[in-house]
């Protein structure tokens, strides 16, 4: 017999409804016990009820519903019990839970059990967290596909790939009184290349999977009193960042999210770049420095009106990593034309803060470039994590010795043994390893209830 857990899946706090699941073999037993009615021959079916507590007081009107293992999440029998969102409620519930022998249940405890139980493989479990977490609609699109199984049947096609070329290779292992053929050596060096390739096209989605998932940092930057606090303002459509004449009025940078084209943004407004700064202004300066070294793009604001001597160094902006937002081309002394000359390898806005003007244009400008410098490798979407990404660069290596191995007119076994260390690293991304501490650490990002 299975433990049987519980916790609430909605978050805490007052809501219209609050579930609370559970999952293990005593849910029949515990429901008949709460609710006087035995489930077990209508499973799927919305009831309603008076939860009684062990003491004999109904602690609320609820409605429940049972899954007969293994037709649910986890794989086992489950309850969720839908009550009104007090959390006083809640705890009332779940404290009597625990008293009819539930065990509370760990973060992602619900997802272990219904990967232990192969209701779905490794990937598809993380992508149950990433679906749970996307902010916008593109990293919603890359955690279906992965939710799906996308993932774990490309690393299949490619565990099954890699499983023919090895068991070519064993086969002269079982005969070693036979040579292998140049015309088998050949076909296994082409096909383990091959394979490589893949592998590491697939592993090189990783450095895009941050930007989808966790959202993509873009530095706001420029002079003092360039416009950058008001486009920040204008970006987000409220008044966020303090707007002042008076040079040095933003000293700490500001971060607010932003929903932009299917993709989440980290903006970040710094602090004017001068070289006249006061002490604390410097500090100011110097944060702002660090955050555009780390930026994934920046928006260069530019003051159209001021003369191009006013300019400050460009040295930390790229055409690869830098939209120009020449600002304040409302202005009858703005010159914009004389900076897109001076900026003509980087894509170039004119804009106005004050009247919105060219806003919508900025923003295409920003979507277009982020699909070009960023992230257009990632087009079918299907994004692997660093964890991924480190176990298809050692099953690429250990591929790579083989074939050397193989080149050289190594003994099988050797070639061999790299092949079968390439097919475990394989089987670490969809699960087919017994490794306890890599799965706890994957459950422990999850939240408790799921």
């Amino acid at each position: 017999m299975s433990s049987t857990i519980a916790a609430l899946s909605t978050p805490n706090g007052e809501s219209a409804i609050a579930v609370i699941r559970l999952s293990g073999d005593l849910c029949p037993e515990i429901a008949e016990q709460v609710f006087g009615k035995k489930v077990k021959n209508t499973p799927r079916t919305a009831n309603f009820g008076k939860y009684k507590l062990m003491g004999g007081d109904e602690a609320d009107d609820v409605i429940y519903t049972y899954f007969k293992a293994p037709h649910s999440y986890t794989g086992e029998d489950m309850l969720e019990i839908s009550v009104h969102g007090n959390p006083f409620i809640v705890q009332l519930i779940l404290q009597d839970l625990m008293r009819r022998g539930c065990a509370a249940a760990a973060a992602g405890e619900f997802t272990r059990r219904a990967f232990e139980n192969d209701k779905f493989d490794l990937s598809q479990a993380e992508a149950v967290a990433l679906t749970i977490g996307a902010r916008c609609a593109r990293s919603l699109k890359a955690a279906r596909r992965q939710l799906s199984g996308e993932l774990g049947k490309r690393i299949n096609s490619m565990s099954q790939k890699l499983a023919d070329i090895l068991a070519l290779c064993e086969a002269y292992i079982d005969f070693p009184e036979e040579d292998l053929p140049p015309e088998d050596k050949n076909r296994i060096l082409k096909e383990t290349r091959e394979l490589c390739l893949k592998m590491e096209n697939l592993a090189n989605t990783s450095k895009y999977s941050a930007l989808v998932h966790q959202g993509i940092n873009m530095v706001i930057a420029g002079a003092p009193n360039a416009g950058k606090s008001s486009l920040l303002n204008a970006l987000l459509g409220e008044e966020r960042a303090i707007v002042s004449p008076y040079a040095g009025t933003t000293r700490d940078f500001i971060a607010e999210r932003l929903s932009l084209g299917g993709y989440i943004f980290n903006v970040i407004d710094t602090a004017g770049i001068r070289d006249d700064a006061s002490e604390i202004e410097r500090a100011g300066i110097d944060k702002a420095m660090e955050r555009i070294s780390n930026a994934d793009i920046k928006l260069l604001t530019i003051d159209s009106s001021q003369p191009p001597e006013s300019l400050l160094s460009t040295a930390e902006f790229s055409p690869s990593d830098t939209i120009v937002a020449i600002n304040k081309c409302d202005l009858q002394e703005s010159k914009p034309e004389v900076f897109e000359k001076i900026f003509n390898q980087f894509k170039c806005a004119r804009i106005s803060c004050a009247t919105s003007a060219g806003l919508e244009d900025l923003k295409k400008t920003i979507i277009s470039f982020i699909d070009e410098q960023k992230i257009s490798a990632a087009s079918d979407d299907i994004l692997v994590s660093a964890r991924h990404a480190q176990a298809l660069y050692d099953a690429v290596q250990a591929l790579k010795s083989a074939s050397n191995l193989i080149a050289a007119q190594a003994p099988a076994e050797l070639p061999s043994s790299d092949l079968r260390q390439a097919l475990d690293s394989l089987g670490e991304i969809v699960g087919k390893t017994d490794n306890e501490e890599i799965l706890d650490r994957i459950f422990s990002k999850f939240c408790i209830g799921k």
